[in-house]
């Protein structure tokens, strides 16, 4: 089977549309296995100003209190998780919510304690029981919370998750859910790049502002995955086979 592995931004779980969800049940009639990763970041910051807990970033990574991890877990693991799990049953998808710390189906360990708190670099994914979800017939929705050492829970990167698992899997593709189709460049979608066109893209102003972070993370995602896409979860990403989005690869564009 061939394996896709989908990361949606908390910011944009609110603004999938029905195209997306069409295509997410055309990759499943052909033949394709879903997992999803899943953020949450407004709705953590909600959180953590209703509990008046202070947050900031470093190196784009929140710090974590014990404090903002409660929140972050609470949000995470609750709302957001069955919130998703909701959606898609609700438009035909069998799927089961994965509490991702849960028999370390992600294991962490520790970016900086001193520097970050509970933050978490993914060290290794149990592939098996996301596996046997998949045999299930089920589309496993994970949180970006992982098991750390000694029981402890770390909160990580969801594109980071999502890479993790996307490696594990052997996933066929990596598609990272944004706002917009992809990358454009005068108003057109640019429906390929490699590392080096997307660097001059970034050079001439051309990828500029939110998207630089986005190309830099699918670029990333690269050394985890043989076809990595930046596509909207406002339109249709895959129909009649054919994917829509910017896709990034490996190797040279002809």
């Amino acid at each position: 089977m061939k394996t896709v592995v989908v990361k949606c931004g908390g910011s944009v779980l609110k603004e999938l549309s029905d195209s997306f969800f069409n295509s997410m049940k055309s990759l499943i009639e052909d033949g394709y296995q879903i997992v999803f990763v899943h953020g949450g970041g407004p709705e953590i910051n909600a959180m953590l100003e209703k509990m008046d807990v202070e947050s900031e970033f470093k190196n784009g990574l929140r710090v974590t209190s014990r404090e903002v991890l409660e929140a972050a877990e609470l949000v995470l693991s609750g709302s957001m998780n069955r919130k998703l799990v909701r959606m898609l049953e609700q438009k035909g998808i069998p799927a089961i919510g994965v509490q991702s710390s849960d028999q370390g189906i992600l294991r962490a360990d520790f970016i900086s304690q001193e520097e970050l708190g509970f933050v978490g670099d993914v060290t290794a994914v149990n592939k098996n029981v996301l596996e046997l979800f998949l045999q299930a017939g089920l589309l496993p929705v994970m949180t970006p919370i992982a098991k750390g050492p000694d029981g402890t829970v770390l909160n990580v990167n969801a594109d980071h998750a999502a890479g993790a698992a996307a490696y594990a899997l052997a996933a066929d593709h990596l598609l990272m859910v944004t706002d917009v189709p992809g990358v454009l460049k005068d108003g057109k979608l640019i429906p390929s790049l490699t590392a080096a066109e997307t660097n001059e893209l970034i050079d001439s102003g051309v990828i500029s502002g939110g998207m630089i972070p986005k190309v830099k993370t699918a670029l990333k995602a690269l050394q985890s995955c043989e076809h990595v896409h930046i596509v909207s979860g406002k339109k249709p990403f895959y129909e009649g086979g054919k994917w829509y989005g910017t896709l990034f690869n490996k190797e040279e564009t002809i």
